[in-house]
């Protein structure tokens, strides 16, 4: 076999043996980037403040009580709603009633001052719950912080909702409402009153 032979046959085994070892991959160029990302939840967090709206004692018929309070949004997220449901629990110190005294406490309004804005001036009021007993507004749900939309509140008041980081400022009147019939049967009673404000988001939207 001549000498140039001997070579070609030589750089052919090579180059097979080359191939098995690489396992028949080549050299190609490449480029890599990373994507971080992140969904980060936002929250819904309402205060009341005070916490403890009425405390009250030694009332009568006749009687009547005003309190301010304030609804927080101290959350990340603007609150479309905010939802009030009643609870009352009497408390009979004498097992003498034949009547709810629920039924002669009254709420003589809850009015929204940032909803009302300046429409006071026309003899207006965002009222979100006007003359009712304590014990019919237990089968009602009134929203808190809605624009009742009357002309004047629509003109000057805050839109309905709570935004981030905003605040409403709430009055609320009570009546013991001196029937005048006999009420005896209340004297030493108590009742006592549960409010539950809840919070609703806005809509979902495009990102």
């Amino acid at each position: 076999m001549s000498l140039k032979k001997k070579l070609g046959l030589g750089v052919a085994s090579a180059a097979l043996g080359l191939a098995l070892i690489g396992g028949g991959t080549f050299a190609y160029f490449s480029d890599t980037e990373v994507s971080n990302n992140t969904f980060a939840a936002g929250t819904l967090d309402l205060a009341v403040n005070p916490s403890t709206i009425i405390d009250v004692g030694n009332i009568k018929p006749g009687d009547v009580m005003v309190r301010e309070f304030v609804l927080e949004n101290n959350g990340s997220l603007d609150i479309s709603s905010v939802d009030l449901s009643t609870v009352t629990n009497v408390i009979d110190a004498n097992n003498d009633n034949n009547d709810d005294l629920a039924k002669h406490i009254k709420v003589l309004f809850l009015e929204n001052v940032d909803k009302t804005g300046a429409a006071w001036i026309f003899d207006e009021y965002n009222d979100v719950i006007s003359e009712t007993t304590l014990y019919d507004l237990q089968n009602m749900t009134p929203d808190a912080v809605e624009n009742l939309d009357t002309f004047w509140l629509w003109l000057l008041g805050e839109e309905s909702g709570l935004a981030a980081g905003d605040t409403d400022q709430m009055f609320v009147a009570f009546e013991f409402v001196d029937n005048g019939e006999d009420q005896n049967q209340f004297q030493g009673d108590s009742l006592e009153l549960e409010w539950t404000f809840t919070a609703h988001q806005t809509e979902g939207e495009l990102r």
